[in-house]
């Protein structure tokens, strides 16, 4: 550290505008002009940045500033904990049990024989139907809905309006019209997954759809029936994945890609944003563009059409001056 070391910070904020009392970063050089405007009473900074002259005096020196800062928020603003409370309007069912410290908000149904474990932490109007089991410290939103046989491990954080475990979209066609399929398998989410708002995940048909620990999944995401997902993976705004999809461990899925059903996505493949997966993609592979295939690929194609308007525009000049002369 650099600098006073009596400072008290009891806020976190961007360099811009920060005050004394705040805790700010500096995580790139090219931030360095508002680093070197600002008021902030301390700033995480690198050890490369640590000896610039102007700006804040009181410099914590940390390799990684933005994982420093995710640290230090969790430590200023600590999740709320209590005794426990249900709120009068919440209703449950028959052979509910609760753990220790469980928070349950105004307008929540809980099925029968629904489990929930300690510090669980339930937002206003979530419904979990009967059987559902949620591990400890997990927290669900505001109106989250868990269907039959939906399981939530440790530490989830499931966002307002997300919807796991309900029926996925099959149908058998015929001359007769679209006959539906019964889904009777369950969802399971490993420990410490995160679901984003409005995201849905829709339980088996005869298999369960399977999240692996530590993914993380971004708002309006939807994953078809009978899916699994690997450990540690990333999905990112308005990704679909049809039903029966298969990623590996920490595979990343940029936003509105989508991934067709019983495909498999290696461990740690990386597909681009807006791409559309219909073959299996290799292990370790970078992908994008639609059909997706391999990222420099892709960049080589749109380059190569990129000129090719400008030969288009040099072929009509030359087809009008042979006419002209003609």
């Amino acid at each position: 550290m650099v600098g006073r070391e009596d400072v008290v910070l009891s806020a976190v904020g961007p360099l811009e505008g920060a005050g004394g009392d705040t805790l700010s970063l500096l995580s790139s050089s090219r931030y360095l002009p508002e680093f070197r405007a600002s008021a902030a009473g301390a700033v995480l900074i690198r050890p490369a940045d640590q000896a610039e002259p102007a700006g804040p005096p009181v410099r914590i020196v940390v390799p990684d500033p933005q994982r420093a800062m995710a640290t230090a928020v969790g430590a200023m603003f600590p999740p709320p904990t209590g005794a426990g409370e249900i709120h009068p309007t919440a209703r449950l069912g028959p052979g509910v049990r609760l753990g220790a410290r469980v928070v349950i908000g105004p307008q929540v149904t809980l099925g029968a024989g629904v489990v929930l474990g300690d510090r669980v932490r339930l937002g206003p109007g979530v419904v979990l139907e009967d059987g559902v089991t949620v591990g400890d410290d997990s927290e669900l939103g505001a109106q989250v809905v868990c269907c039959r046989g939906t399981r939530i491990g440790r530490r989830c954080v499931i966002k307002p309006g997300a919807v796991l475990g309900g029926t996925g979209f099959g149908y058998i066609s015929g001359p007769e019209g679209h006959q539906r399929i019964p889904h009777v398998g369950g969802c399971v989410l490993g420990d410490d997954v995160d679901v984003g708002a409005n995201s849905c995940i829709d339980r088996g048909s005869i298999d369960d759809t399977v999240i692996g620990a530590g993914t993380r999944i971004d708002n309006l995401v939807h994953i078809g029936h009978n899916s699994r997902l690997g450990e540690g993976c990333l999905l990112m705004g308005g990704v679909v994945l049809a039903g029966s999809a298969q990623l590996g461990r920490g595979v990343v899925v940029a936003g509105h890609a989508a991934i067709g059903g019983h495909f498999r996505i290696g461990d740690r493949a990386r597909i681009g944003a807006k791409s559309g997966v219909i073959a299996a993609v290799p292990d370790g592979s970078d992908v994008s563009g639609f059909p997706a295939r391999p990222h420099r690929e892709f960049l080589r194609a749109q380059a190569a059409m990129y000129r090719l308007s400008r030969i288009t525009d040099e072929l009509e000049a030359l087809v009008r001056t042979r006419s002209n002369n003609a």
